[in-house]
């Protein structure tokens, strides 16, 4: 059985929940979520890599049991969450690892790459995008928000946030959806039931148009340090495209492509899978 802690750590005022497991003294892997979930995500990939690596899961600032600050005093934008992501990481201690990003983990983990290349080891990238080809038309209501804030625009996004939204999205893709348990998004729906967490996610459409601002930043990135990249990818996911996957081998050509029959949350169905590809890639890493 592997041993899991949980913990907060004090982050400039701020509370991180972590989940943590694995060696002290083994190679890192940081392991960040995306929306609407939280570490919780990881529950079944944690266990099935700790023999080998030390992995650390915190749940973003609004999100999971990390703390979520009035939005007077906190702005809720890509840049503060990595911002918070990486003071994180020299809280606890992390001098170098490796980085699992997901969804919204993706560029809150690019956006840390960009500034501190010397401390990632190797990325890899489960349906966490950095190209415009990966984005589907799934994204055009909330383009069409950034586009223009409107009060009306904004709200046409709450759709986004309903129980039956969020069930789709780990549902939709998934051949068997009998294998996709209803922990997930249950509790993912009682996160967002919250009081103030539907403006904080509001917040964060309207600001993902930052991270497409930034998308040459993180490719100019990729070619300047091809880090060792790996991107396992559920091929149905109905926000990120197969495109967007294999993007990354153009700036970094040593990438490595994995595609899965599966959709958005493509460790709720090919957990398994993906950690025997992350296993392999990590080793070869070092």
């Amino acid at each position: 059985m592997t041993t899991i802690r949980y913990r907060k750590a004090n982050v400039d005022g701020l509370n991180v929940f972590y989940r943590e497991a694995g060696p002290a003294d083994a190679p890192t892997l940081l392991l960040l979520h995306g929306f609407p979930t939280a570490g919780h995500m990881f529950r079944e990939l944690i266990p099935a890599l700790a023999d080998r690596f030390r992995l650390v899961a915190p749940d973003l600032i609004g999100f999971g049991q990390s703390d979520m600050p009035a939005r007077e005093t906190f702005a809720y934008t890509f840049a503060a969450l990595a911002q918070v992501i990486e003071r994180f990481t020299e809280v606890i201690g992390l001098a170098r690892f490796a980085l699992y990003v997901f969804d919204y983990g993706a560029p809150t983990g690019f956006r840390m790459a960009l500034r501190h290349p010397e401390l990632i080891t190797s990325i890899i990238s489960q349906n966490g995008n950095a190209y415009e080809e990966g984005l589907s038309e799934g994204w055009s209501p909330i383009q069409a928000y950034w586009q223009d804030p409107s009060k009306a625009n904004r709200a046409s996004l709450r759709s986004f946030l309903s129980p039956e939204t969020t069930i789709w999205q780990y549902t939709h893709g998934v051949t068997d959806t009998s294998l996709v348990s209803p922990d997930g998004y249950t509790l993912d729906n009682s996160y967002l039931a919250r009081p103030g967490a539907d403006e904080v996610q509001l917040d964060l459409f309207g600001d993902y148009k930052s991270n497409v601002a930034m998308y040459p930043e993180f490719q100019s990135y990729f070619r300047k340090h091809k880090p060792r990249f790996l991107a396992t990818w559920g091929k149905n996911d109905p926000f990120f495209l197969p495109p967007g996957a294999e993007a990354f081998k153009r700036d970094i050509p040593a990438a490595e492509v994995r595609f899965f029959d599966t959709g958005h949350f493509a460790l709720e169905t090919h957990c398994r899978e993906i950690a025997a590809a992350i296993r392999g890639f990590l080793d070869r890493s070092d």
